[in-house]
């Protein structure tokens, strides 16, 4: 049984399965709520390039916006890159089981602080991924999470290590340092959390 499978199967993930995205969004399906979102600007997609241009493609496959399947939750998110191991051998299809995933990468926009802070650290810690590197171009700054535990909204990353544009990042995980010296900023956003 792979992680594809092992994921609850409700109606909710049978429309999203069968969902027409317009075109220019993306949607996601975050723990039953299906959240569809405007493409990313510039800054963001520049950002996303040069993290993936940093990763030697000789070791590692560098996938944009792979849909991920995450074993006993009703998610599928698609963060911005997913990095895996060349040598794995996966089939065809939109999802890749997490188990697979070594180290996925999120870029935060004006509206999805909340999300990629927050509900999507606990999914992807939920899913057993070793490395979730968050990238905030309104913050300046770089948060890398590492060892994930526990499970369901419960779960979360023991590790944290913050770091601001212009300062290496060690991605131990990929035997990378990324440079950010290159990363654009954007205006800052004040944040609003749901109660």
């Amino acid at each position: 049984m792979t992680a594809v499978d092992e994921r609850p199967i409700t109606d909710t993930a049978k429309f999203f399965e069968s969902l027409e995205v317009p075109e220019r969004f993306k949607a996601e399906l975050l723990r039953g709520d299906i959240v569809m979102m405007a493409g990313p600007d510039r800054v963001h997609n520049a950002i996303v390039e040069s993290v993936q241009d940093q990763i030697p493609r000789k070791h590692w496959s560098r996938l944009q916006t792979q849909d991920i399947a995450i074993p006993g939750e009703e998610s599928e998110p698609q963060p911005d890159l997913v990095v895996l191991e060349r040598a794995a051998r996966l089939g065809s299809g939109r999802l890749i089981p997490a188990p697979d995933v070594t180290l996925v990468l999120e870029v935060v926009s004006k509206t999805s602080g909340d999300r990629d802070y927050g509900v999507k650290r606990s999914i992807y810690a939920a899913g057993n991924v070793p490395a979730y590197l968050i990238i905030d171009p309104m913050e300046q700054r770089c948060v890398l999470l590492t060892e994930p535990a526990g499970s369901g909204e419960r779960a979360d990353y023991r590790t944290e290590r913050t770091s601001k544009f212009g300062d290496p990042v060690p991605l131990a995980v990929l035997g990378v340092e990324l440079d950010t010296s290159d990363f654009e900023s954007l205006p800052p956003v004040r944040r609003y959390r749901r109660p």
